[in-house]
């Protein structure tokens, strides 16, 4: 029998049972789907970061409380390290002497001191909880920050801990809409901020973002959030080539006042090293937990098919009776089951990546094509390999007991 008439026939069994084909192609769907989302999610953080991280150039370089090994909290190092080098920041020993010692380096182009907490800020009937990052007056040139209106504090303002702050355009469009927001006063805990800025609006989503921030002096949010010393320092030195001779530089200043144990300054090369391998891992690892599922759906092929052959048994003797061989048959069953994975494949795909721009209005998702390809190759491999064992039983039946099948 010819493969076009044989492919005619297979549709028309399909479509003979067409909720039965619906509920079989259900399993692909869903895990075709699943693997384009949840690989897309792995995908997007991991571009997000990586721009965001660039974006700051090359040239950075980051001094964090703490002894902390980036190896240990790497891909397999597990929950506990990462947990230790958060709460290292909670535990700081940084202190803003320890910033301008850093700028007396001469390698030195720029620096930035960070404390971070969070709070409602308030405006009118208007309430929202969002993160203060208290810092110092260069923090728009190492970030790279535009104004969509007003300006940063200045470095009189951070030494007399004016309270003054900037808005991050989100923040800002949620409490003022339309509003002019500059010389308002909006509340932050049980203190009163002056606005004289709102930032441009940077995209994105999550801890990297400024949109949903509220900036402040360093020195005041130190005072209000009873925070002594510095979570964080960013140091841009004048350009990449100079960051790994001014990484040591950096650490004998620190010397000076600290234990070794009790910072680490590591450069912006090895911090996005270890978080790309990380969300490497993350989004393989999302995309196995979701491969899982298409397996499911194979099972439920070859379940669906076998039961199909039973039901058709008195069919299958007719047509063997009539002289089609039992390659014929075995091509049919399986033509069936190719069918049924490859169109659950598709609508997965669909799915999938309809999901993801949904999904990419709230956190960063990118599909890739080498997850939408992975996921098609394999709906489809699954068709073939579970749609064997039906198709071999079919072929094999003989045609005189098929026929007396009741």
């Amino acid at each position: 029998m010819p493969i076009r008439q044989l492919v005619r026939v297979s549709l028309k069994a399909l479509q003979t049972n067409k909720s039965r084909s619906l509920l079989t192609a259900l399993g692909v769907i869903i895990g075709v789907a699943s693997v384009i989302l949840l690989i897309s999610v792995g995908s997007g953080l991991k571009t997000f970061i990586t721009s965001e991280m660039q974006d700051m150039g090359s040239n950075l370089i980051m001094v964090v409380p703490g002894d902390i090994d980036l190896d240990k909290i790497g891909p397999g190092a597990g929950g506990g390290a990462a947990s230790s080098a958060f709460s290292s920041i909670s535990s700081s020993k940084l202190e803003l002497d320890d910033l301008e010692e850093i700028e007396k380096i001469p390698q030195i182009e720029d620096s930035v001191a960070m404390v971070m907490a969070s709070s409602p800020v308030r405006y009118k009937g208007e309430s929202k909880i969002t993160q203060v990052i208290g810092t110092t007056e260069n923090y728009v040139n190492i970030r790279k920050s535009e104004f969509e209106k007003g300006g940063f504090f200045t470095k009189s303002e951070v030494n007399s801990g004016r309270k003054v702050a900037v808005l991050g355009y989100k923040i800002a469009e949620d409490l003022f809409g339309e509003e002019n927001p500059l010389g308002e006063k909006v509340k932050l805990g049980e203190y009163r901020y002056q606005i004289m800025g709102v930032l441009e609006e940077k995209g994105g989503q999550g801890s990297m973002s400024p949109d949903d921030k509220v900036f402040v002096p360093i020195t005041t949010a130190q005072r209000q959030f009873d925070q002594d010393n510095i979570s964080l320092i960013f140091a841009q030195v004048r350009s990449g080539d100079e960051v790994s001779p001014t990484v040591p530089l950096i650490e004998e200043v620190l010397k000076r006042r600290l234990k070794e144990e009790d910072f680490t300054v590591l450069d912006q090369k090895e911090i996005l090293s270890t978080v790309s391998s990380i969300l490497d891992t993350l989004t393989i690892a999302l995309g196995g937990i979701a491969a899982i599922s298409l397996l499911v759906g194979g099972i439920g092929i070859m379940n669906i098919m076998l039961v199909s052959v039973t039901e058709r048994t008195r069919e299958i003797g007719l047509r063997k009776a009539l002289g089609a061989t039992p390659e014929v048959i075995l091509t049919q069953f399986l033509i069936e089951a190719v069918f049924l994975s490859v169109g659950g494949g598709i609508a997965g795909i669909i799915f999938g990546g309809g999901g993801a721009l949904i999904l990419s209005k709230f956190m960063p998702t990118t599909v890739t094509l080498w997850s939408v390809m992975l996921a098609f190759i394999v709906s489809a491999t699954v068709g073939i390999v579970f749609g064997i064992t039906p198709a071999r039983r079919a072929s094999r039946l003989s045609p005189i007991e098929a026929l007396r099948y009741e």
